[in-house]
């Protein structure tokens, strides 16, 4: 199968695309290079001749359309997006622009392309989301597919449209698609903005360990390796308009990662003296932050019969481990914009 992959230099993109190439799949890599994008991350596929790369923007359809006819592929794999909840929060604008319009423009695409191969029944378009669509849970509960949608933040708004757009070219046009929504995700090549990244080269640069509020907001984590592996599955077998919720079974407070998280440090990297647990510091909380959210993966387990693999515990010591192995690769990203610096704190 010969796949167009959106997104494939960013962090959940790249381990689809080393999974998929690995597998023997072809993989056309489509991503504009924005500033969370590492082509680092294809690095142990680039030389396969499985894999391609087009450097190009998902609102540009003209450059869309030369990708569908040069390259033919049989399915998409849309994972381009704007994806950090605090930078939508100081320039929401770009996320409307990628998320929404992008989107748009590559279901038009996608759509022709299909037309003009006359409608074959094996295409598929994957649009890959998150749970943030469905808003905050309480203490007790789990979203499921049936969740109604409650989005929060200008992200999950914008990821929250693109949804309803592809179901509605599905719905309307009959374009043969497939939804999936993820919990958080982490491992290697995470992008040094993100919460474990910060974390654990913060912890290693002595610089304080930031925790919103009170660090009592809980995720469900998703190893991204586990991740890839699902959204392969649900490309090949899902049911066809059927939306699939991907969950890691590994519930925690931010509060209790970042504690595993120094347990690991303290384990792997010791300190001269005391714990990496001494530089946790409480800051102030992002503006409307969602209290809890947890997958119910019942369909996927059950219709699909995947599971994740590893627990937290196991991941996060893999995710260390891979920091620990790769600052060649970390450090040059702390110097691009914003990495580093508070976001997302006006209201």
């Amino acid at each position: 199968m010969k796949l167009l992959v959106t997104g494939g230099a960013g962090f959940i993109g790249s381990a689809v695309v080393r999974l998929a190439v690995g597998r023997g799949h072809g993989v056309i890599n489509l991503d504009a290079l924005t500033y969370a994008a590492c082509l680092d991350n294809v690095a142990s596929v680039a030389d396969s001749p499985l894999y391609a790369f087009e450097h190009a923007d998902i609102r540009d359809r003209a450059a869309l359309d030369r990708i569908f006819a040069a390259h033919q592929p049989d399915a998409v794999m849309h994972l381009a997006a704007e994806s950090h909840v605090d930078r939508s929060i100081d320039g929401p604008g770009d996320f409307i622009s990628t998320n929404v319009t992008g989107t748009y423009a590559l279901l038009e695409a996608a759509r022709a392309h299909w037309d003009a191969r006359g409608r074959p029944d094996s295409f598929r378009f994957h649009h890959i989301s998150t749970d943030e669509v469905f808003g905050s849970l309480g203490a007790t509960g789990q979203f499921t597919e049936e969740t109604p949608y409650d989005p929060r933040s200008p992200y999950s708004a914008s990821k929250a449209a693109s949804d309803h757009l592809v179901q509605a070219w599905h719905h309307t046009y009959g374009l043969p698609v497939v939804l999936t929504n993820c919990s958080n995700n982490y491992g290697p090549f995470h992008f040094p903005e993100k919460l474990i990244p910060v974390i654990i080269l913060n912890a290693l640069a002595g610089k304080p360990l930031p925790i919103y509020g009170d660090g009592s907001n809980v995720r469900d984590w998703l190893y991204v390796e586990d991740h890839a592996d699902a959204l392969l599955l649900v490309l090949t077998r899902g049911a066809v308009g059927r939306s699939y919720n991907i969950g890691g079974e590994n519930e925690r407070s931010n509060l209790e990662l970042v504690r595993t998280l120094c347990k690991i440090l303290d384990e792997k990297r010791p300190k001269p003296q005391g714990s990496y647990a001494d530089q946790i510091t409480f800051v102030t909380d992002r503006p409307g932050h969602d209290a809890r959210y947890a997958i119910d993966p019942a369909r996927i387990r059950d219709e699909l019969g995947w599971r994740p693999s590893v627990t937290v515990e196991e991941g996060l010591a893999r995710t260390v481990d891979w920091y620990l192995a790769n600052e060649g690769w970390w450090r040059p990203l702390q110097a691009r914009h914003g990495v580093g610096q508070r976001l997302g704190v006006r209201a």
